[in-house]
């Protein structure tokens, strides 16, 4: 039986690492897409994950991840999960760094999302997952280099969902709406309120329930945020 593989594209640590955890367990094959994927080793001896050097937002190089997870088996999901924020004032963003966010974040996406289609409507299911954030809605202060590459994602998670739906592909774009809980950012599991932020395990246990969702109750579009996070 040919394995059915996830690629998950801009892997590390955190929900990244939690979604190949589950996926691995769920019985997947999972291809991580990573620009620097030394930094895998040790979720790759866990979960026996294989990892792709990629740039998202140089075509050839999400051809070649793709091609790679061709060799492995079967595309059934492919979760997005890359992106680079840049910060600061509008006076003040480095236009540089606000165009590598804008080809990371929205043109990696269609890149990535290309790719996975072609497959998948060759296959005739599967998933294909992208993920937002509080800044995909709402634009802050301080935040537009953020803000314009999460609200084309959205377009395009958007588009792609009314024009590949009907065709048993399930397009869906995930609304993560507030912190992450983390070591390295000092956002710990164990907090006061207890769940202040989000476990990674519990958005990735929503990405597999809404992949495992029937095509007669699909959801386009999900927000994840904790018990006491306002909005």
């Amino acid at each position: 039986m040919t394995t059915d593989i996830a690629v998950i594209a801009g892997a590390g640590p955190g929900l990244s690492a939690s979604l190949a955890r589950l996926l691995s367990r769920e019985g997947f094959g999972v291809v991580l897409a990573a620009r620097n994927v030394e930094k895998l080793g040790p979720l790759l001896a866990e979960t026996g994950a294989q990892a792709v050097a990629t740039d998202v937002s140089d075509p050839a190089s999400a051809a070649h991840l793709f091609e790679v997870a061709d060799s492995a088996g079967s595309l059934a999901l492919t979760v997005f999960n890359a992106g680079v924020r840049a910060r600061g004032s509008i006076t003040e963003l480095d236009a540089e760094e606000v165009r590598k966010a804008l080809l990371i974040g929205a043109y990696g996406g269609f890149l990535v999302g290309q790719q996975t289609a072609r497959r998948l409507l060759k296959r005739g299911s599967g998933s294909i997952f992208f993920t937002g954030a509080t800044a995909s809605v709402k634009g802050f202060p301080g935040s537009a280099g953020f803000a314009m590459p999460k609200f084309g994602l959205r377009g395009l998670v958007q588009s792609m969902a009314r024009e590949l739906a009907p065709k048993n592909i399930h397009v869906a774009h995930f609304i993560v709406d507030g912190g992450i809980a983390s070591e390295a950012t000092g956002r710990s599991a164990v907090s006061d309120p207890p769940d202040r932020w989000l476990s990674p395990d519990a958005i990735a246990e929503a990405y597999l329930a809404i992949h495992r969702q029937h095509r007669s109750a699909w959801t386009w579009e999900l927000e994840l945020r904790p018990w006491v996070e306002t909005f």
